[in-house]
Order: structure tokens, then C-alpha cells, then sequence
């Protein structure tokens, strides 16, 4: 019998969204994980596929430069992201997930902090050559996603490069989630002070890759 490995997400997301709680089951999330109760649907040995072609193709040299990785969970992104030798912070909302994350990379680079996208420090403002938002935004309700997309871009520095990977939505299409994925709209929203340098579509595995650039004052 195959496992629903959405199951879980979408119970503690129902009941934290009905407490008027848009982010309060990541933590519940990681938490039941922890104890073996719950399963964490994005958990993956490997770093998303899609960083991975992009970084190798556009980002490959971090020597000097700051990196962000949004919502960063066990760590596999930024894990990866730091071995090109950006200076790498990571952060997620969960307290659990970033005490998990340290215990399975206890010798990395990486600072990893607990911090909330919707209330980032403010001096993350216009602070990282890289930022890297893969799957964060789509496992936020709409009613909050302005806010979190904001501040995703708020990060970008002078010069810096943005990368957006989020599922595929049709405009007007409307989903239970979590995950609720973006629509072109709101892809294109990121852009707001940014460059857009492509978006892209991928059929096989529905998903937008997009890229943005933060012109030099």
C-alpha cells in the first residue's frame, strides 16, 4: 500500500489554519518527526535536482559572496549550495528542524538559525549575493504569501541573483493544500525592484524554476 506522505502536512496545516495560524504546523510537523509519529514530505537525501542544474550552470563560484536558503529543513540545499564556497545562513521557522539539521551536519559551514520568513532580521535587508527559495512559498496559505515573497526578494543584494523553484499553478485554479503552488502572477511578483532574467517551466516534474537579478545602484 503506498504512503500518503502528504498526510501529515495536510492534517497539522487544517488544524494550525483553522487556529488562525498560517505557519504553526512546521513546527508541529517536525516535531511529530522527531518522534517517529509523523513524516515530513519534502525530506530527501539529496539536494533538489533543479538547485543543483541552476547552480552548477549560473552560480558556481561562491568565493566572497553570501548566500540565503529560505525554509531550509534538513539542510540538503544548503549543505550543497555552501560547497561552491558562498558564505551560507539557512534558516527555518522550526526549532526542530534546525536542532535536527545540526546534528546531521555537525561539522558544516553553514550557519543554520531559526528565524521566521514572515519577520526576518532586519539585517538580512539587501544583505546576500544568492538567495535560494525552493518550496517554501507554496507551503504558505495565499493569505500570507505577499508578505513571504517580499521579504524572499527584500534579501537580494546590489548585484545578487535570486533563485525561485515552486510547484506550477494555473491562474484562478483553486487548491486544499498544503502545497499550494504558484501561479505565473505570482512568480512574476518576486520580480518587484528584481530583474527577471527567465522563468521557466518544466512539464515533467510541474515545476517553475525562475531566476531574478537585483540591478547595481
Amino acid at each position: 500500500m503506498a504512503v500518503n506522505r502528504d498526510a501529515d502536512a495536510s492534517r497539522l496545516a487544517a488544524k494550525s489554519l483553522a487556529q488562525d495560524d498560517p505557519t504553526g504546523w512546521f513546527e508541529q510537523l517536525y516535531a511529530e518527526a522527531a518522534a517517529g509519529a509523523a513524516i515530513v514530505p519534502w525530506d530527501r537525501d539529496q539536494p533538489n535536482p533543479m538547485v543543483v542544474e541552476w547552480t552548477e550552470r549560473r552560480a558556481s563560484n561562491g568565493a566572497g559572496r553570501r548566500a540565503l536558503v529560505i525554509g531550509c529543513g534538513y539542510g540538503q540545499d544548503a549543505e550543497y549550495i555552501a560547497r561552491f564556497g558562498f558564505a551560507t545562513t539557512a534558516f527555518d521557522i522550526s526549532p526542530t528542524a534546525i536542532a535536527e539539521v545540526r546534528q546531521r551536519f555537525p561539522e558544516s559551514a553553514v550557519e543554520y538559525v531559526v528565524a521566521d520568513l514572515l519577520d526576518p532580521p532586519a539585517a538580512w535587508r539587501d544583505a546576500f549575493d544568492l538567495v535560494v527559495e525552493s518550496i517554501t512559498v507554496q507551503s504558505m496559505p495565499v493569505s500570507v504569501r505577499d508578505t513571504a515573497i517580499a521579504n524572499i526578494r527584500r534579501a537580494v543584494a546590489p548585484g545578487g541573483q535570486l533563485i525561485v523553484i515552486a510547484g506550477i499553478r494555473a491562474e484562478g485554479e483553486q487548491v486544499s493544500g498544503p502545497p499550494w503552488p504558484l501561479t505565473r502572477s505570482e512568480i512574476t511578483s518576486f520580480a518587484d525592484g528584481l530583474q527577471i532574467v527567465e522563468i521557466e517551466q518544466n512539464p515533467q516534474t510541474q515545476r517553475w524554476r525562475a531566476e531574478f537579478h537585483r540591478p547595481m545602484p
